[in-house]
């Protein structure tokens, strides 16, 4: 495998030495090491020519240092480093092109960006299709996850103590958007005589959500199916509602949210079960 090799050789006869930060010679467009780097030191042929073999450069002095041509840095070097895009001084710190702000420099995206780029345009070509209809699973296969969740459900769901257990009907109950911050779902459990009307006032209190049901100017709070997203009328008792053509299961999901007066569906229900 062949070496990785930085800096250049000098161009000095019977030098050739390696340099890691060779000087390029303006005038006869050479590279030399720092030792060669003055004309007179590498006999340059401009210098030659315009002085008559005399070189006009002055001796370098041993404690010679070159100014840094950024002008917010104050640093200086002991040996010229020229960018060799736009033929000016730097010090180490500031000696790449986007160090020194290259007037000659041509960015290229980095390759985050580029990812960043690929990713979006992924991004929209998906958001451009139209969404395929989610698969409903069937009143057995609801019952059945019903079924499941329920034996979960009863280990930490809240409800009144004094409710028998014959009674008992646990729901995962999905809370109002505007709780989201506090609390997503709670598992809890009512008695199933009693109606829609009691099981919200009764979630209202469990979960400290503000109920102005009997305020006439004020949204409802209304019990929905996770399913169909329609609302319970408020009256209808919670056991007839284990037998409607979409029923409510033990176990199950419900969803409570606040809703203008005359309004009986949602329609984004996802959004509960982000």
């Amino acid at each position: 495998m062949a070496e990785l090799e930085i800096g250049e050789h000098c161009s000095f006869p019977n030098c050739n030495q390696l340099d890691f930060l060779p000087f390029n010679c303006e005038d006869c467009c050479q590279v030399f090491c720092k030792d060669h780097r003055s004309k007179s030191l590498h006999q340059c042929i401009q210098d030659v020519q315009d002085t008559g073999g005399v070189s006009s450069e002055p001796p370098t002095s041993t404690f010679s240092s070159y100014p840094c041509e950024l002008t917010e840095c104050k640093d200086k070097v002991p040996t010229q480093v020229i960018c060799e895009h736009c033929r000016k001084n730097f010090c180490l710190r500031h000696r790449h092109q986007q160090d020194h702000s290259c007037a000659m420099l041509i960015e290229k995206p980095e390759p985050m960006q580029k990812t960043a780029e690929l990713v979006k345009k992924i991004t929209d070509s998906i958001k451009s299709k139209p969404p395929k209809p989610k698969k409903q699973l069937s009143s057995k296969a609801q019952k059945t996850a019903a079924k499941v969740a329920l034996i979960k459900m009863k280990m930490h769901a809240v409800g009144d103590a004094s409710i028998p257990q014959t009674e008992r009907l646990y729901f995962q109950v999905y809370l109002p958007i505007e709780h989201r911050c506090k609390e997503k779902s709670k598992a809890m459990y009512f008695s199933k005589e009693w109606s829609v009307g009691r099981l919200v006032d009764k979630i209202a209190t469990m979960a400290s959500l503000r109920n102005e049901n009997n305020l006439a100017d004020s949204k409802k709070l209304r019990l929905f199916h996770p399913v169909v997203g329609s609302t319970f009328p408020m009256d209808a008792k919670l056991t007839k509602l284990l037998h409607e053509d979409e029923p409510l299961f033990n176990g199950g999901d419900v969803i409570i949210e606040y809703v203008d007066n005359d309004e009986t569906q949602l329609d984004d229900l996802d959004l509960y079960k982000v």
